[in-house]
């Protein structure tokens, strides 16, 4: 731990209530090439709940997958929040308007993927998710993505990830699902981590926000202020926060 990120996570410490919040695939679980193989980190429930204990702050799992789906393959349940569905889903519950556009969208996609030998469709909550991890032709699985992405309408909002494509049927973002999070919670202090293309919209929302940090997991260009390389530097990481807030 360098000692600028220990100065960081020093400050953050200092300040109620402290809003901590991270993605879950790729942050606190390894990437599987089957979703539902994710499981946390030995590490990850018990650091987290320690967090969790401390006065004054709020622990939230962010994420691309369902609330449901999230609460079921992670096994977190409270003191925890969560955010699904990129930000178009919380603890509240869905829009049923939103469920009956993503029917529309599956049935447009389907056949597509149904043509790609080890392609997958998930469907999700408020989007719907085209895989290519598992797609032996990598030319294919690039087609793929490609006729998926022209095959969804305007009002769909294409994320992009690793060997993935969501369209999601809701203009919601993770970086906009922070903020109204934080809001509701009056925080005082931001802490964000994520590792994907879709964290990004965290990383831009809270980097004029003051008392706001945010970690990226991994190489590549980034928006947040901070960068640890890998999983074991996420739990790290959450040690030295944990120390400064004295759980």
């Amino acid at each position: 731990m360098t000692t600028d990120l220990t100065a960081d996570l020093t400050a953050l410490a200092g300040r109620r209530p402290l809003l901590v919040a991270s993605d879950y695939d790729g942050v606190l679980a390894r990437l599987r090439d089957v979703p539902g193989e994710a499981v946390p980190e030995e590490w990850a429930p018990a650091l987290l709940r320690r967090l969790a204990a401390a006065d004054g702050v709020v622990v939230a799992l962010v994420s691309g997958r369902g609330v449901d789906d999230l609460r079921t393959t992670s096994g977190f349940g409270e003191p925890f929040r969560f955010v699904g569905s990129h930000g178009a889903e919380t603890d509240d519950g869905l829009d049923p308007a939103v469920a009956a556009e993503r029917d529309l969208l599956v049935d447009a996609l389907g056949p597509l993927v149904d043509a790609v030998e080890g392609a997958r469709l998930e469907v999700k909550p408020a989007a719907v998710a085209v895989h290519v991890r598992t797609v032996a032709d990598r030319a294919a699985a690039t087609a793929l993505l490609e006729r998926a992405a022209a095959a969804a309408g305007p009002h769909h909002t294409a994320k992009p990830g690793k060997d993935v494509l969501e369209l999601a049927v809701t203009d919601a973002d993770k970086g906009t699902a922070v903020l109204r999070l934080a809001a509701q919670l009056g925080a005082d202090g931001v802490l964000y981590l994520g590792d994907d293309l879709t964290d990004e919209d965290a990383f831009t929302a809270l980097a004029p926000r003051t008392g706001s940090a945010s970690v990226k997991v991994g190489a590549g260009d980034t928006a947040a202020s901070l960068r640890v390389a890998d999983l074991d530097g996420v739990r790290d990481l959450l040690e030295e926060l944990a120390r400064a807030l004295g759980v």
